[in-house]
């Protein structure tokens, strides 16, 4: 054999550019490095049985779920507990008196004022006698399913750094978003939709950040249904001219997708393991089996009458969050593992908090009780697992007039469906308000709550990036089982 005879052969044998000659002698040795960093990720991934190659596939849990699936509902800016869900007869004995207390770091660096009543009566609601605030009228009603904690503890004192902690577990670095590990460790009963979905998502204080897989392989990330500046009308049909192309037949569309896919297939090997080409390659895939079952899950119009007037899509003031919720459950019944509603950005008032709070409730109110009475008559709270809650609270002081400041330093969420305690109240603030001092929940403590209702040991589900190993709760939280039922 010549040596034109030889370089025909390996030609023909590896055909290689002169660029690719020069990557795969110079750099063997960096790209093996690499491939085993690549090699570790994946390892650590299989300690929830993650594959690189499916990665939504159903995985099995640590150990028996109490919940199959999470709805989280956000109520972004702040709400006030002391005005909705946490009664301070305190706060009413001695409105207008000086704050008793130092207090700690603000958002604003003016004086306090002085004490601040609640602004609305608080009644007692359901057979459990437990006390609403009239700001809830219908959500009280619902109040013998629902798992009230008081002692909510964060430590973002604005809103970037409280949604980011809130949502990630950090307020002050990227890290993958709670959704994002639920479905990471988690995977999701239906291929044809997304594991996690998040429906008119703030794009402010942190925005994508807040749904993002970050280091986790895309697959895993939030896949938000338009966003907060939209109205209902311009979301319903979005995700639909989405994922179709109407110049292509199911056939071309599958040929097409094909060839993309072998393409990618063949410089993923070239890399050994890129987890983002990785993740390129499935969204493609998901995009296009979801034309399958996406456009009649948003088919929301097709409900009864009686269901979209239960959810209030027949009053314009709350048609908007009503149909978020109804879509909710529509998701959540199709085995969507984790959906988040966000109503924003509203809640954060600093002054004329009785008008805006009035009217911000009004909004929510009767979708969220539509929902838990929903989900409850087709058997699905029983396997659902209902969040509410803000990226933090307001103060017992007043400010600019009947206003109130930010505080994380004790607030209330609640929860309700699977695996609760139901008509129960946990935790506590102190007699005005502003710090927890019974069962304080700090936002690790509640991520590590929620993933074992899930059925996901917190301290187990981890990630290996960066040479060290990540979890949503970093280096602390506890499961509270007081709250469980």
């Amino acid at each position: 054999m010549n040596n034109r005879e030889t370089v025909n052969h390996m030609n023909a044998v590896a055909p290689a550019t002169r660029r690719g000659m020069l990557r795969d002698a110079a750099c063997g040795f960096g790209m093996l490095a690499l491939g085993s960093l690549f090699e570790g990720n994946r390892a650590a991934g299989a300690d929830v049985g993650f594959d690189a190659a499916n990665p939504l596939a159903v995985r099995r849990p640590h150990f028996g779920p109490r919940a199959k699936r999470v709805i989280f509902l956000f109520m972004h800016g702040g709400p006030s507990s002391i005005d909705t869900f946490e009664y301070k007869p305190y706060l009413v004995r001695n409105h207008g008196k000086p704050l008793p207390i130092e207090r700690p770091l603000a958002f604003d660096d003016e004086e306090p004022g002085p004490l601040m009543k609640p602004l609305w009566k608080f009644r007692p609601g359901g057979e459990s006698g437990i006390l609403v605030s009239d700001l809830f009228p219908n959500v009280r009603g619902c109040v013998d399913d629902m798992c009230f904690v008081h002692s909510m503890v964060g430590e973002g004192v604005d809103h970037g750094a409280a949604l980011l902690q809130t949502f990630t577990g950090s307020s002050t670095f990227t890290r993958p978003s709670l959704g994002s590990w639920v479905v990471y460790g988690l995977g999701t009963e239906n291929r044809n939709l997304p594991g996690y979905i998040t429906i008119k998502p703030a794009l402010s204080h942190g925005g994508a950040k807040n749904w993002s897989s970050a280091f986790l392989p895309g697959s895993f990330q939030g896949t938000p249904i338009g966003h907060a500046g939209l109205n209902v009308s311009d979301v319903q049909g979005e995700p639909i001219e989405y994922l179709v192309n109407k110049g292509l037949s199911p056939e071309r569309q599958r040929y097409e997708l094909d060839m993309l896919r072998n393409v990618n297939r063949r410089h993923a090997e070239m890399r050994k393991f890129d987890p983002r080409l990785e993740a390129r390659i499935q969204s493609f895939e998901l995009a296009f089996r979801m034309q399958i079952q996406a456009p009649e899950a948003f088919e929301v119009e097709k409900e009864s009458e009686a269901t979209k007037k239960l959810y209030g899509l027949d009053d314009p003031v709350t048609a908007d969050f009503g149909w978020q919720c109804l879509l909710a459950r529509r998701l959540s019944e199709r085995d969507v593992r984790f959906v988040q509603c966000t109503h924003s950005y509203k809640w954060d008032q600093h002054s004329d908090l009785f008008n805006r709070h009035n009217a911000n409730a009004r909004e929510v109110d009767k979708p969220i009780a539509g929902l838990l009475k929903d989900l409850s008559s087709r058997g699905m709270l029983d396997e659902t697992l209902v969040v509410w809650a803000g990226e933090f609270g307001r103060t017992p002081v007043s400010q600019g007039g009947d206003g109130r400041d930010h505080n994380p330093y004790g607030y209330t969420v609640w929860m309700a469906g699977a695996g609760v305690k139901k008509a129960f109240q946990y935790g506590a603030t102190d007699e005005i308000g502003y710090h927890a001092t019974v069962n304080r929940m700090h936002i690790h403590d509640f991520h590590a709550t929620l993933l074992y209702l899930l059925g996901m040991d917190h301290e187990q589900l981890t990630y290996h990036f960066s040479g060290r190993d990540f979890r949503l709760t970093d280096v602390a939280g506890i499961v509270h089982e007081d709250i469980l039922a």
